[in-house]
Formats: structure tokens, C-alpha cells, sequence
């Protein structure tokens, strides 16, 4: 088991209860791991959240942490995975001076060559959104930088693995 730090991304299956993102970060907190993002959303499952999280630990960490949280009762299961094991993305929105648009050539052709795309446009600003790697999207807020943005958001990892993750065969087990 390898003791070097390495990315992986936790997919915890819930039941949506209050407080329960509470007790999982704070199994994060208390083993001073910090998390590099965290994503909530509805799962493939009817009536099951599932969280998506980003840490950078051993592998020994992490099989202790998997333990922990499973160990919540709202928990149906945890899954950890490197990045070779899963396709994941990262989403964004930039709020830019619409002037920028219209008189700076440059703006267009970061546009097109990042493969952003126009959410709004109005005489104030304008709405970008890019979905990509993080390093896409850390390239794109460098680039649009230069020209100044007004707001900028970027979501949490979300990621589905390579290989099938049987939870849903779990829980039609689970539920019979």
C-alpha cells in the first residue's frame, strides 16, 4: 500500500439527512485533511444524495477515512478512486464587462479557443460558462485575468467512474 499523497475522489451514497455534510467534513477536520472540493447532488438512485469529494492523502488515510464515514448511519456506502480510475470535470461561470466582448478581439478568440460558451449577454456584462479539467479552466481564468473579471464561481469535482460501481445492485438487494 502506497504511503505517498495522491488525489482521490470519495463518492459517499446517502440517505439526505440534515446535518450529515457536518459530520463528514468534520471526519476530514479532525485528521487535519483538508478537502479540496466537495459536490452534493441527487444520485442515479431515486431518493439518494450522493456527495463527491476531493482529497489529497495516503491510501492508508483513506481506507480508514471510507471506514469512518460508512460508519454514519444515513451512509449506504463510500467508494474512493484515482483520477485513472474515473472521467470527471469541473464546471464554471465568469462574469465579464460586456464592452470586452464587443471591442477586444482577443476575448472572442479565448472564447472559441477554450471551447467556453455564452450563458448571457447584456450592455453590462456577459456570462461564460466552461466545463472542463481544472487546469482548463485555471488557463481560461488566467487568460480572461488580463481583461478583469467581475465575478467567478467554479463548482465542486463531479466524476462517474470507469468501471460500473455496484450500488445500485446493492440497494435492489437492500430493499428486497
Amino acid at each position: 500500500m502506497s504511503q505517498e499523497k495522491q488525489l482521490y475522489t470519495v463518492s459517499v451514497y446517502t440517505e439526505n439527512n440534515i446535518g450529515l455534510l457536518n459530520r463528514i467534513s468534520a471526519i476530514f477536520q479532525r485528521r487535519h485533511i483538508n478537502i479540496e472540493s466537495i459536490n452534493s447532488s441527487v444520485s442515479e438512485i431515486e431518493g439518494v444524495s450522493r456527495f463527491t469529494i476531493l482529497v489529497k492523502i495516503t491510501e492508508e488515510q483513506m481506507k480508514k477515512i471510507i471506514g469512518q464515514i460508512e460508519k454514519q448511519v444515513e451512509v449506504i456506502k463510500a467508494f474512493y478512486h484515482t483520477d485513472d480510475e474515473t472521467i470527471y470535470q469541473e464546471s464554471c461561470l465568469f462574469k465579464v464587462k460586456s464592452d470586452l466582448l464587443f471591442n477586444e478581439r482577443q476575448i472572442q478568440n479565448i472564447i472559441k479557443d477554450s471551447n467556453a460558451r455564452i450563458v448571457t449577454v447584456n450592455k453590462e456584462f456577459f456570462v461564460l460558462e466552461k466545463s472542463g479539467r481544472k487546469s482548463e479552466i485555471e488557463l481560461l481564468h488566467r487568460e480572461l485575468s488580463i481583461f478583469g473579471i467581475l465575478q467567478f464561481t467554479r463548482s465542486g469535482r463531479i466524476s462517474v467512474t470507469k468501471e460500473p460501481m455496484e450500488i445500485s445492485k446493492m440497494l435492489e438487494a437492500f430493499q428486497q
